[in-house]
């Protein structure tokens, strides 16, 4: 039979056992396709949630009582009839659901006040369904055709323009989709924001860090009607952008620097590799169907064995970093070891799912899920296309996943200087033993003649065999016991020949190539585990066997669109790897997937207008928010694949439209109407996220080291238990005791060792997500741990008073261009007339108050103008942009 038709012969089987099989006649009048309120769409969903885990989609059915079907709400269970239709007061369910009896305390979700009067109300009206219902189900869940037509289960559809009014307004299509709802409201977009405004969110957004005030003015004064599509051209190809937008991919990716899950965090020394290729990938533009495949997959594009590897494919191996950003406390002693890599397992799903599919894919792990149509066997069989690399009865630790970067060249170059070195010690050894022997001679002349037999027999004696006159004479005259250890007491001179030659072969041995490695995931050939569904998640009750795939609604639109479902091969034959990572990697990125460019753009959306099209970016399922604009994020989806899947290119093109040019909401009438702004009617404030807030101030203090890539730079616990950037001097005998780090302590966030167990409180203090075991997307608190931080810590401190240095190093004596330009450095802008008296008025009360407390080597002058640098850093202006 052709593949295509053994494709759709089983997935008319799939719905077949999963939803309709012959169907059971219900009188019309029941049948109510426009009915206000309907089993599938009402009352079901929220039996599905509360009730059906018991009631009909395990194997045991509690109580006889199957909540999956209408008419099977009327058979019953064990105790009659559940429902009687039109008459609520009679229904024993509408009695237990009341009583607090159905679900039971501790084994479902309680239906709300709201639900029970819905039920009652659905009752009353008869119990209609939309349509008709089976005669025959299986246990497991049903996929309906209310589950099917779900919006983000839908193919991605290229919509057509809207038409506007407000047609000079429009810069992009972007801004009819927009415009469309505003104008049904009586509303349009708003005034364009100013250019110093445009361009301090520009670079905020792109780049994390604030324009310097030439900048600003060079901006200002370019007429051309393309400066500010020359703007956003510069800051995409600008390096900083990878480690902005990096950051924004390691959140999803859940990436950090330790395992996690015991006490002492064990450190992952190498997982840097894969920041850096997120963050080079960003700036080299990869196509995002490309980053995507080489994440999932990367090992299974590079030819065994991983040896003598080019660039290219270390980079795809790198890439396979994403899949090993779990946390895993499988290196751990005294746990369970399979629990811990089944874990290890589960939470590479949560991150696979929440930041590519937008779907809560994890919470079928252990049922079926309570809201999505995703059953549990979907689960393990999205798990079974990852087992191979993670056969958990095969287990390899973090150490045995590594990859040596060395190569034959390497080994070759090392050989060569470790017997450079080796000769150098040979010849050290030799005058050692030459420069000992004269000693020897000489302190053996200075012995009785007659004693110096003796001597000379006791020291050509092994210490083991020497008798009782040998040990004596050496006792008697100590100065004889000449040794390497010893010689330099004898022989100062000769002491320091011989520790040269020792330092000479030491830096021989240091030229030669470090041995690196690579935190990967890949296959062990030729082993193909099977993959069971665990009952109630545990990996000691397997049930049935699965084979890879995707999930069954998805298979399901796609054929009823009449497209083909791609299929994910057990063991593909043409790989040395089963093939099923790549195969799946390559369903996910072939344009057709309704989730993959859709869960992307949003995430582009959010990033720069500060709050999705769909609210919840990892959550696109039922419980998840609706999109504001569906056909908005449609035609970007759309767009976004039909070019190349080129981030870039869709970052520019939102910047572009008017709708991000806009200046804040205040039109009190569209506030009214809309007041969270989902209309995008006016841009939305948005506060500084930690590293951007780190960043900028270093910045804009000039202590930033804008040095990229690399090892982390490592986190330790100062004098009072808070966690800060730095190295512990362990021989310094005191806590808290650094380690210079030249100026390392000063590169951008991105690069500040992620280690979950030592979470860095400036960062933390503000929103710096731990990583449990990703974040899909950042929460944003306003707690008075946030003022206190700015008050009082040690960071804002100390850059408070580089600042002050740096300006009074740029303008000398003169306070009012001091105090311009820590406004143009901190606000883009000059101070105005009452702010400048303001400010000159507290410098001048400030020194005076300082000068009175000053100690012998304290500045006044510059102690004021940090203060006033603190007050700047730490103002709502500075922490929020417009």
């Amino acid at each position: 039979m052709p593949h295509r038709s053994m494709t759709l012969l089983f997935l008319s089987c799939a719905i077949a056992f999963s939803t309709l099989s012959s169907a059971e006649e219900i009188p019309a009048e029941l049948i109510q396709p426009d009915a206000e309120i309907s089993f599938e769409r009402d009352i079901r969903p929220m039996f599905k949630a509360a009730c059906a885990h018991c009631h009909g989609e395990e194997e045991e059915l509690s109580g006889g009582l199957d909540v999956r079907l209408r008419r099977l709400l009327v058979a019953g269970g064990d105790s009659g009839a559940s429902i009687v239709p039109g008459k609520p007061g009679e229904s024993y369910l509408v009695d237990r659901v009341k009583n607090g009896e159905m679900p039971p305390e501790g084994s479902g979700h309680p239906l709300t006040a709201e639900q029970v009067a819905k039920l009652e109300q659905w009752i009353t009206g008869g119990a209609p369904t939309l349509r008709s219902e089976p005669e025959e189900i299986g246990r497991g869940m049903l996929i309906t055709e209310e589950d099917r037509s779900w919006w983000s289960f839908q193919p991605v559809a290229r919509p057509e323009l809207p038409e506007v009014q407000h047609t000079d307004r429009v810069r992009s299509p972007i801004d009819q989709f927009i415009l469309k709802p505003l104008e049904q409201q009586g509303f349009s977009l708003s005034e364009d924001a100013d250019r110093k405004t445009l361009m301090r969110r520009a670079y905020i957004d792109l780049l994390g860090i604030l324009p310097t005030p030439e900048q600003v003015v060079a901006f200002e004064n370019d007429d051309s009607p393309q400066a500010w599509e020359r703007l956003v051209d510069s800051l995409l190809s600008d390096p900083r952008f990878g480690e902005r937008w990096g950051r924004h991919w390691l959140d999803v990716a859940g990436y950090a620097d330790s395992e996690g899950v015991s006490n002492n965090d064990p450190e992952r020394k190498w997982s840097y590799k894969y920041r850096d290729y997120v963050i080079q990938s960003f700036n080299n533009n990869k196509p995002y169907d490309q980053f995507l495949i080489e994440q999932l997959a990367g090992d299974e594009l590079v030819e065994l064995p991983y040896e003598e590897l080019s660039e290219g494919e270390i980079e795809k191996l790198t890439a396979t970093g994403f899949l090993r950003m779990a946390p895993d406390g499988t290196m751990g002693s005294g746990i369970d070891q399979n629990l811990a890599r089944n874990q290890v397992i589960a939470d590479t799903m949560q991150i696979v799912g929440s930041s590519i599919l937008g779907l809560t894919v994890n919470c079928a792990q252990c049922h079926e899920h309570r809201y999505d149509p995703i059953p549990q066997a979907d689960y393990y069989r999205l798990r079974a296309v990852f087992d191979p690399a993670f056969n958990w009865q095969d287990w390899k630790k973090p150490a045995q996943r590594q990859i040596s970067l060395y190569t034959d060249a390497d080994r070759a170059a090392a050989a060569e200087l470790e017997k450079e070195a080796k000769a150098i010690e040979a010849e050290r050894t030799k005058k050692q033993n030459e420069h000992i022997e004269r000693v020897f001679q000489e302190e053996l002349a200075k012995l009785p003649e007659e004693e110096q037999p003796l001597a000379k027999e006791a020291r050509e004696t092994d210490a083991k065999k020497r008798t009782p006159e040998h040990k004596q004479i050496l006792k008697k005259y100590p100065s004889l016991n000449v040794s390497a250890g010893s010689l330099y007491l004898y022989d100062r001179k000769a002491a320091d020949e011989l520790k040269k030659m020792a330092a000479d072969a030491n830096a021989i041995r240091a030229k030669k190539p470090k041995e690196e490695f690579l935190r990967v995931l890949t296959e062990t050939p030729g082993k193909v585990p099977e993959s069971f569904v665990f009952h109630r998640g545990d990996h000691e009750q397997p049930k049935e066997e699965v084979k890879p795939g995707g999930l069954t609604v998805l298979q399901q639109v796609s054929l009823t669109a009449n497209s083909e479902a791609p299929s994910i091969p057990v063991n593909d034959p043409e790989l040395p790897t089963t093939g099923r990572r790549l195969a799946y990697a390559k369903t996910l990125t072939n344009g057709s997937h309704p989730l993959v460019a859709r869960v992307m753009v949003n995430r582009l959306w959010m990033h720069l207008l500060g709050r999705g099209i769909v609210e919840t970016p990892g959550d696109f399922g039922k419980l998840g928010a609706k999109p504001t604009h569906p056909e908005l994020l449609d035609w970007l989806a759309s767009d976004f694949v039909d070019n190349g899947w080129d981030i870039k290119g869709m970052i520019k093109q939102i910047m572009l439209s008017t709708t991000y040019r806009q200046s804040l909401l205040t039109d009190e009438g569209l506030l009214a109407v809309d007041p969270d702004n989902r209309l995008y009617g006016g841009a939305r404030m948005k506060r500084l996220e930690a590293e951007v807030l780190r960043d900028t101030v270093l910045a804009i203090s000039d202590k930033l080291n804008a040095k990229p890539f690399g090892p982390p730079i490592p986190v330790m616990a100062d004098r009072v238990g808070q966690w800060v950037i730095g190295k512990e001097n362990l021989n310094a005998g005191r806590p808290g005791a650094k380690i210079d780090l030249n100026g390392e302590e000063f590169r951008r966030s991105v690069y500040v060792q992620v280690r979950r167990s030592r979470p860095l409180a400036v960062l933390e203090t503000f929103d710096s997500p731990r990583m449990e075991p990703n974040c899909a997307e950042r929460t944003v608190s306003t707690v008075a741990p946030q003022s206190l931080m700015l008050m009082n810590g040690v960071f804002v401190l100390e850059q408070s008073a580089a600042l002050a240095q740096r300006l009074k190093t740029e303008t000398g004596d003169d306070r009012r261009a001091l105090i311009e330009r820590a406004w143009e450095l901190v606000y883009n802008r000059v101070p105005n007339d009452s702010e400048m008296a303001d400010a000159e008025q507290f410098l001048i009360e400030q020194t005076e108050l300082l000068k009175s407390r000053a100690g012998k080597d304290d500045d006044p002058e510059i102690q004021a103008v940090a203060s006033l640098c603190q007050v700047l850093l730490s103002s709502n202006e500075f922490l929020y942009v417009d």
